[in-house]
């Protein structure tokens, strides 16, 4: 989706990238070539041929600050598919505080392994783990996990794409919590980690990190890897239904159809099974 998008260029909205597809021209390339005679609209042709260059160039660098800065939040969707082998899905629990030092346990989930990282063990080693990606994917991470984990990290930005998934779900008319929306969706929890919240993770952390309860730890971390390799399933399904609906120029909210409780995602979404934690 993303070499045939547009709308990220000034000037260029929702209805002109209809009409650029409508008459051909449904990639980088091909706008580039025509130009001269292309449908921009209002916007600059100057502006749009640089902007086209710039993005080519980036795409074949990997700079995805380039498109974090010029998608933003609202269209990160659209460079969902050709990150998605340097993606990362992230989850941040914490003690109930607000400070950097809050932050308890992190999990990261690439679409095969998982892998949890702990306060007053490895959490130091963060940022050296997502180095490599060139995408981040939250549910609000926006709102509350990286602006803790920068907070925990401080002087750091982090510069890769992110796909905030509570935002963009909530444009396909999925609104409530991320417990919440995998229920509407029929997305199964396992029997230990069913029915518990962010609270009760706050609570399993006082329990190991007060008391020494290994077991509550072991719980904390399976509650925490179905968060983030849940967010796979969810991505899939928020950037499908928006590519659907964008091409088509019909960007409406939609009432996901019921469906009876299921286990996702399915074995064959993945390469081999997530990884157990230490």
């Amino acid at each position: 989706m993303l070499r045939r998008s547009f709308a990220q260029i000034p000037g260029i909205g929702a209805a002109t990238e209809q009409r650029l597809w409508q008459e051909g021209f449904d990639s980088w390339d091909k706008l580039l070539e025509g130009l001269g005679s292309a449908p921009v609209g209002s916007a600059d042709r100057d502006i749009v041929r640089i902007h086209l260059e710039e993005s080519l160039l980036a795409l074949e660098a990997g700079n995805s600050e380039f498109f974090r800065k010029t998608l933003g939040l609202r269209e990160a969707w659209r460079a969902w598919e050709l990150f998605r082998d340097r993606c990362v899905y992230l989850d941040i629990e914490t003690d109930g505080g607000q400070q950097g030092s809050s932050v308890t346990i992190v999990g990261l989930y690439d679409g095969a392994d998982f892998t949890v990282l702990v306060t007053e063990r490895d959490l130091d080693d963060l940022l050296d783990k997502l180095e490599p990606s060139r995408m981040l994917v939250t549910f609000f991470g926006s709102g509350f996990d990286l602006p803790m984990l920068e907070k925990r990290f401080r002087g750091h930005t982090f510069n890769q794409i992110h796909l905030d998934l509570c935002p963009t779900l909530r444009r396909l008319g999925l609104r409530g919590g991320l417990k919440s929306i995998e229920r509407q969706l029929g997305i199964a929890r396992g029997d230990d980690t069913e029915g518990l919240s962010g609270w009760d993770a706050v609570k399993l952390w006082n329990q190991y990190y007060h008391l020494g309860d290994e077991a509550a730890l072991e719980r904390l971390i399976a509650y925490n890897r179905e968060d983030v390799v849940n967010l796979e399933t969810l991505a899939i399904y928020a950037v499908e239904r928006l590519q659907v609906q964008t091409m088509l120029g019909n960007l409406v909210d939609e009432t996901p159809e019921r469906k009876g409780p299921r286990k996702w995602p399915p074995p064959s979404r993945r390469s081999k099974p997530a990884g157990s934690a230490p």
